[in-house]
């Protein structure tokens, strides 16, 4: 008898019939590892046609890596999954044929079916989404621009196998009741400010749908930049240096082959409006601007050198490495007050961009903010994140609260 293979596929439609798509994954059901992928905009269809279609695209691919193979298929669609299994009688004439065709891949002694929640076919879905997207805007799913792997393994945990079963199960209980208990502090004004949505664990059955996705860029290199000055709000509002407006072609450039942005938001200061506007034209999107993404203000450190500012104001910077609510001199702001801020407009911007992946432009101090929000830091990580310029960071935040850290200070595209 050949290898064994776990598919999962999924199909949607928006507007059922609307605009569909497929996706399938073929896995290596001891590592989890993708062993294949496929998904395809069909055009207008139902869920149901939809699903179907995924289901043959998964054994075909299926097939395609290893005929003599044993198939487990995991799909959300009770539908789908009890039809193939022979239990539902296929009365639907547009799903006979499909069904017929489904059944020709492998022969049905070789292939077993199961009924899985939605929240644990993440990868497929994505997938399907990926195509719908793709579709929408005229073009074809690619898989060399496809992240649907990479967001399906940051977003859930880990597939574990034989023993490690239990220990994993445990982790996520523990893990569950951490995330559901709030922690208690002894003066409620020190608490950190948390996503709007009220957080209910792993252990949640809900279908907690697409992400909002924020894709956090820096701004690119402005003449301060090398020489690693404090320029935050209140200081010369700088533009972006000749290397600065290469960065910023060269992160438009993949973001537009990528092609998954969806929507543009900015700082208000010159830097991040110049970069933004930058990948903007490439991708045919409008920037909005957001206030609350501007860098710490940090008053009459401003255009100073860390050095410098060790030397002119010793006491105060000493202050401000060890507390988040000591700002800088000359009523520059806190980190925790820019924490408030920062944290007010992701709420915004989740509530608005549900479901969609967002390109953040902004600054050092906010994107890593959002990335110690998300991971639920201590403020002092804020000093042990490096960030480069025009460098590409990202974050997922989900219905139930809870947000996945998928990139940090990417420069590959630099390079």
């Amino acid at each position: 008898m050949g290898r064994s293979l776990v598919i999962e596929a999924d199909g949607g439609s928006r507007g059922n019939p609307g605009p569909a798509g497929y996706g399938a994954v073929v896995l290596n059901p001891e590592t989890g590892e993708t062993l294949a992928e496929a998904a395809e905009y069909i055009g207008v269809a139902t869920n149901n046609v939809a699903e179907y279609k995924g289901l043959i695209a998964g054994l075909r691919a299926a097939h395609a890596l290893a005929p003599d193979a044993t198939v487990h298929v995991r799909m959300d669609s009770k539908l789908v999954v009890e039809q193939m299994s022979g239990r539902w009688k296929i009365k639907h004439p547009d799903m006979k044929p499909l069904a017929a065709e489904a059944a020709t891949v492998f022969p049905r002694v070789r292939v077993t079916y199961e009924w899985i929640p939605r929240e644990k076919n993440k990868h497929a879905d994505r997938l399907a989404n990926e195509a719908m997207d793709a579709g929408k805007k005229g073009k074809k799913w690619e898989a060399s621009v496809s992240t649907a792997d990479l967001d399906s393994r940051a977003s859930a945990p880990p597939r574990v196998v034989g023993d490690a079963v239990a220990g994993a199960a445990k982790a996520r209980a523990a893990l569950g009741r951490a995330v559901a208990e709030p922690l208690t502090l002894p003066d409620a004004s020190e608490a950190e400010p948390a996503p709007a949505a009220a957080s209910v664990g792993w252990g949640a059955s809900a279908d907690l749908g697409t992400p909002a996705t924020f894709v956090l860029l820096r701004h690119g290199e402005t003449a301060l930049t090398p020489e690693k000055r404090f320029s935050g709000s209140g200081g010369s509002d700088p533009e972006l240096s000749a290397v600065g407006r290469r960065q910023a072609e060269a992160v438009a450039t993949t973001l537009a082959a990528r092609g998954t942005v969806q929507e543009i938001v900015s700082s208000p200061l010159r830097r991040c409006r110049e970069t933004a506007d930058a990948v903007a034209a490439r991708l045919g999107l409008d920037v909005r601007i957001e206030e609350g993404l501007r860098e710490t203000d940090f008053g009459a450190w401003e255009g100073l050198t860390f050095a410098e500012v060790r030397e002119r104001y010793p006491t105060d910077l000493d202050a401000w490495l060890a507390s988040p609510k000591a700002a800088p001199t000359g009523g520059g702001e806190s980190f925790a007050t820019v924490a408030r801020r920062v944290s007010t407009t992701r709420d915004k911007l989740i509530a608005r961009y549900a479901g969609r992946t967002v390109l953040v432009v902004s600054h050092v101090t906010p994107v890593k903010t959002l990335v110690r929000l998300a991971l639920g830091a201590p403020p002092e990580s804020l000093f042990r994140m490096e960030l480069s310029a025009a460098s590409l960071s990202a974050v997922a935040y989900y219905a139930d609260g809870n947000a996945s850290l998928r990139l940090l200070n990417d420069t590959s595209h630099l390079r």
